[in-house]
C-alpha cells in the first residue's frame, strides 16, 4: 500500500478529514476531529503512525519487524508501522480500521450520533 492508496481509503471512511495541524510535511487524518493516522511526507521509508489496544501493540512488534512503538507518540497506544517493508496489505488495512474503530468507540456519544446520521 502506497501513500496514496493508503490516503484514499482514510479519506472513504466516515466522519474522516486530512490536515496538517503541526507543520507542512505533516498529514493527520481524524475522525469527528480526533486523530487516527498521521504521516510524514517527508520520510522514508513510508510509514504511519496509528492507534492501537495495548496488548494487541505489544503482539503486533513483536511478531514484525516492521511495527514499532508510535514516534512522537504514546507508545502504549500508538504504533509506527512502516508500510513500505513488506506487511501483507490486508493487515495494514486491519489496522487502519483497528485504529479509526478505537478512536470512533472513544467519541462522546453526541459525536457518535452526529457520525452516524452522516
Amino acid at each position: 500500500m502506497n501513500i496514496e492508496e493508503f490516503r484514499n481509503y482514510c479519506l472513504q471512511k466516515k466522519g474522516v478529514t486530512e490536515e496538517f495541524p503541526f507543520d507542512k510535511t505533516t498529514l493527520v487524518f481524524k475522525v469527528m476531529g480526533k486523530a487516527f493516522a498521521l504521516t510524514g511526507l517527508d520520510r522514508l521509508p513510508f510509514s504511519v503512525n496509528l492507534k492501537c489496544d495495548p496488548d494487541r501493540a505489544i503482539e503486533l512488534r513483536e511478531s514484525h519487524p516492521q511495527v514499532a512503538p508510535g514516534y512522537h507518540m504514546n507508545k502504549k497506544h500508538w504504533n509506527t508501522v512502516t508500510f513500505s517493508d513488506g506487511l501483507p496489505t490486508h493487515l495494514l488495512i486491519d489496522l487502519i480500521d483497528h485504529s479509526y474503530e478505537l478512536v470512533v468507540n472513544g467519541l462522546t456519544k453526541k459525536a457518535k450520533e452526529t457520525l452516524k446520521n452522516l
